[in-house]
């Protein structure tokens, strides 16, 4: 749908002011009763060659699944530590793709330390991913995330365990980490 050079200048001038796509959209239906769909819209402002300005994301203070890493930057670069030789990055990578939380510069102030493995290969029918996990107490299990992305553990060393919150936290921490890693 062609707009005229009028409709055109409000759409430029509602983005330039960081109206984002859907309030566009309602604007376009409001001021000039011209009905689209948040697709064309969305190509409307590509072809009108504007950048949408995003919103600083919201963060949860209460959702630790979705905390920054605390590990200083230098690490980040040379995942064999600092001092290393680079051409042993490679093979540190391929460690820390097998556990997670191992390190205690990867576990927040304040929280348990829980190390958790990520299987090679899947054996457990309905499961996307599979491992092992260590609690902070000792206490180890086999857990899964099923074909709906929802996770669990089918073996726990000790009948009717329950995890500390703060191993909770930490272990969901620790598998979004590792199955981020994986791809996942």
């Amino acid at each position: 749908m062609a707009l005229t050079p009028e409709q055109t200048a409000a759409v430029t001038s509602w983005v330039v002011a960081g109206d984002n796509l859907s309030t566009v959209q309602k604007k376009l239906i409001e001021q000039f009763k011209v009905s689209m769909t948040y697709r064309d819209v969305r190509f409307l402002v590509d072809d009108l060659n504007l950048a949408l300005k995003d919103a600083a994301p919201k963060v949860d203070a209460s959702d630790l699944t979705k905390a920054t890493p605390t590990k200083p930057a230098a690490a980040a670069k040379n995942p064999a530590g600092p001092g290393a030789d680079p051409a042993d990055a490679a093979d540190a990578a391929d460690a820390a793709d097998e556990t997670f939380g191992s390190d205690p510069d990867d576990v927040p102030a304040g929280a348990s330390s829980v190390t958790v493995s990520v299987d090679k290969v899947v054996l457990t029918p309905g499961a996307l991913a599979s491992g092992d996990v260590t609690f902070s107490d000792g206490v180890t299990a086999k857990w899964i995330v099923d074909n709906q992305g929802r996770p669990g553990f089918t073996k726990v060393s000790q009948p009717g365990y329950r995890p500390t919150p703060a191993d909770g936290e930490a272990f969901m921490r620790e598998l979004s980490a590792a199955l981020q890693k994986r791809g996942f």
